[in-house]
């Protein structure tokens, strides 16, 4: 399995990927500019979060790596991989609905709630699992 290193880090392709779930303690890395934006990740063993311009982008229990993160007005998709099962949230529209697609299995529509907040739980632990969450 692998973890980013270097805690947040930009692609090639526009997104980014963070997180190092192999971290016994927590570490932090504020101000990271990345298209304009201005980023902040918190991560170790337990939890993963991510903030964008101060605001709540992802958040998993218990600590995760994600690659390759893309967040657009449609939705928001990455790949998350960690040594066990793990609690998802993300930050979306308010009270909108979402039809969500977790390592290429359809797992229904969900609706966020009245803060834009979707929680799902993700199966890891043996490969990288890819999350597609669209808005309907």
């Amino acid at each position: 399995m692998a973890v980013i290193s270097e805690l947040i880090r930009s692609e090639a392709d526009g997104t980014i990927s963070f997180g190092d779930y192999s971290l016994s303690a927590k570490a932090k890395l504020d101000n990271y500019e990345h298209q304009g934006d201005i980023y902040k990740v918190k991560t170790f063993r337990e939890i993963t979060k991510l903030e964008r311009n101060g605001l709540f982008v992802y958040e998993s229990v218990p600590g995760t790596a994600v690659f390759g993160l893309n967040a657009t007005d449609a939705g928001i998709t990455f790949t998350v991989e960690g040594p066990e099962d793990a609690q998802v949230t993300v930050e979306l529209e308010d009270e909108a609905e979402y039809d969500i697609a977790i390592d290429g299995t359809d797992a229904g529509k969900m609706k966020t709630n009245l803060g834009g907040k979707l929680s799902l739980s993700v199966e890891l632990g043996d490969h990288p699992v890819e999350v597609r969450i669209q808005k309907c």
